[in-house]
Parts: C-alpha cells; sequence; structure tokens
C-alpha cells in the first residue's frame, strides 16, 4: 500500500491543487467580483486575470488525473462498471443536484445556473448539466471509455480532440456547463491510454523540464490573450495538452517536500465533499458578506481586495472538510455498498471518494 501511495502522491498533490483552484476561481467569478470595490487600484484585475490563466489547467488536468486512475476500472465487466463508476456518478449528480437547487432558490441572485422550474431541473439532469457537470461528466466519460476499449487509443483520442476542438470553437452550441463535458473527454482519454507516459513524466521531473514547458505554456496564453484567440480551431485543446504536462510536472517536484506533499494529497483524496459543498456554501457567505465588504471603509476594502480570495478558499475547503466528517456517508457513496468493486472492498475506504481507481 505504501508503494501504490509513494507512486501516486503527485496525482493526489495534482487533485489537492486543482480542487483548491477551482474554489478559488468560483469565489473570484461568483463572489469576489461581484463587490463594489470603491477604493480603484489594480489588485482585482489581477486576481481575475490570475484565475483566468489558470482555466487551461484546472479541469483538464483534473481530467486527466482521473483517466489515469480509471484503467484499471475500464478493465472491468459491464455491470461492474456501470455499479461502480457510471450508476455511483450519476447518482451524486443527481441527489447534489437536488441539494444545490433547493439551497440556491434563497440565494436567487448568486451567480451561478440553478433550475428556476420542472423543466430546467430536468434539462440540468439529462442535457445541460449544472455546476456540478464534473460528476455528469465522469459518468457519461466511463460508459465511452468501456464501450470503446476496443478501438485503438489514437482514433478516440482524435476524435475527442475533434470534439474539444469544435466545442471550444463555438462550432456546436455549448449552453450552460455543457461545454466542459466536450471539452474535456479528450483530456480523460488521455489520461486513460498515457499512464504510463504520465507515471515517467512526473518520476523524472526537472526544474529544467519545468521551465522549459513553462515557456511555450506563456506563448500560448500570451497568443490567446492578445488575439482573443481562445476559439480558434484546436487552439484551446493544445493549450490544455501543454497546461496538464506542466501540471503533472510540477506535481512531480511538488512531492520533494515532504509536508505540503501530506498537506495536498490531504486536500487530494477527498476532493468530492469541497467539490459538492462548497457552491452552496460559496452562495450563502456571499449573501453574507457582498452588502459589508462593498460598504465597507477604504482600510477594510484594501486588505480584503488583496487578502480575500485566498482566505475564503482555504475557509470553504476546511469547512467542507468539517462538514464531511458529519454528514451521512450516503451523500458522498452509493448507498448500500453497490458503488465498491467486490475485489477492491477491502481498502476502499483508504482511497479518494473522488479516486477513480
Amino acid at each position: 500500500m505504501m508503494t501504490e501511495r509513494s507512486r501516486v502522491a503527485w496525482a493526489d498533490v495534482a487533485k489537492g491543487v486543482c480542487i483548491l483552484l477551482v474554489v478559488l476561481w468560483h469565489v473570484l467569478m461568483k463572489h469576489y467580483l461581484q463587490i463594489h470595490w470603491h477604493i480603484g487600484g489594480q489588485v482585482k484585475g489581477a486576481w481575475g486575470t490570475f484565475g483566468e490563466q489558470l482555466l487551461p489547467l484546472r479541469m483538464p488536468l483534473f481530467f486527466a488525473v482521473s483517466g489515469y486512475f480509471a484503467v484499471r476500472a475500464v478493465r472491468r465487466t459491464w455491470p461492474e462498471v456501470l455499479r461502480t463508476k457510471v450508476a455511483k456518478f450519476y447518482y451524486l449528480y443527481v441527489l447534489w443536484l437536488i441539494i444545490h437547487t433547493a439551497i440556491l432558490a434563497f440565494v436567487p441572485d448568486f451567480g451561478t445556473e440553478s433550475a428556476d422550474g420542472p423543466l430546467k431541473f430536468v434539462a440540468q439532469l439529462f442535457i445541460t448539466p449544472s455546476n456540478l457537470w464534473y460528476l455528469y461528466a465522469l459518468a457519461l466519460y466511463f460508459v465511452i471509455a468501456r464501450a470503446t476499449r476496443r478501438v485503438p487509443p489514437w482514433v478516440m483520442l482524435g476524435l475527442a480532440f475533434l470534439l474539444s476542438a469544435t466545442a471550444s470553437a463555438g462550432l456546436v452550441a455549448v449552453p450552460g456547463d455543457r461545454a466542459g463535458v466536450y471539452q474535456n473527454l479528450v483530456f480523460f482519454l488521455a489520461g486513460l491510454y498515457g499512464k504510463t507516459v504520465i507515471d515517467k513524466l512526473a518520476a523524472e521531473a526537472s526544474w529544467l523540464r519545468l521551465a522549459i514547458i513553462a515557456v511555450p505554456y506563456a506563448v500560448l496564453l500570451g497568443v490567446v490573450a492578445f488575439f482573443d484567440a481562445k476559439t480558434w480551431f484546436g487552439l484551446w485543446p493544445v493549450v490544455s495538452g501543454v497546461a496538464i504536462i506542466l501540471g503533472v510536472t510540477a506535481a512531480g517536484l511538488v512531492t520533494r517536500w515532504s509536508g505540503l506533499t501530506n498537506a495536498l494529497t490531504s486536500v487530494g483524496r477527498r476532493t468530492l465533499p469541497i467539490y459538492v459543498l462548497h457552491m452552496p456554501l460559496l452562495a450563502l457567505l456571499h449573501a453574507a458578506l457582498v452588502k459589508p465588504l462593498s460598504t465597507a471603509g477604504s482600510t477594510i476594502q484594501v486588505v480584503a481586495q488583496i487578502v480575500e480570495p485566498v482566505v475564503l478558499t482555504a475557509f470553504l475547503a476546511w469547512l467542507c472538510l468539517f462538514l464531511y466528517k458529519y454528514l451521512p456517508k450516503a451523500l458522498f457513496e452509493l448507498p448500500f455498498g453497490l458503488g465498491i468493486s467486490r475485489s477492491a472492498a477491502p481498502s476502499h475506504r483508504r482511497t479518494s471518494p473522488l479516486s477513480s481507481r
């Protein structure tokens, strides 16, 4: 067990960083940038720009790691895959969609999509997923990966790349969070098919390689920003692919510091409660904080404008994990043990709730 944990420490580090960046992005877009900052200055714009630069990294790397952990699961029989992966993730999606819809109804001005009627709720269930779309996408991706197990990987990667490029170029309708579902299949499959390559990339990480990869990533981000080129056909999945390589390399380097590794892997192995809980909690915190912060004095605003995104992100992550200890486990697993593979049953409690291992 220790050998396996050491081998995949970089992946748990990557997951931990990704989920914190997801929370930070939502804090910025749905709360921080909605505050009336009457003091002016460049800090607000800097935070927004920082968040945008990490868009190609957050979810693509998250899905690549999910695919990396899905190798053994996809080799199981159809009944096992449908029960332990597809049913599990879709059950969690439906359950938390109901919870989110109920809570967000009390904060209608919060800037995220929520169902305001039965038709929209049904649409979120089956057609255009909500902000919980990662769970929806995982259920779908496992079906695709299992059904195409005998198709050559290069064919599936090519088709998934075309789908991602088409969606990011705006050539198909992508309302709500449907764009993320279309764009990230290629990264899930890249993690699934490229496990050996990714292991080597993480194991052989070096500062020189990190610097070499960072240069084209920065150049591509500059092209996207300067030419507003996110919709150039094929550019966005390429940028995200470079970001994944950069992220895996950085995660491999982080594992050389035991203290930082332990902290991030602790988060990375418990990403599910943070993912499903942080949005409704953020909505309630936003409702409580937006007016006081918007009307606060200059001194408070100066401090809050600099530190609030980090402080609120850390507090939300802590609060989610705190609540996770006391909430019913049926909120995070398929009930009655149905989501546990028979072969993995003895050790299932030692893996991350969002892990595809």
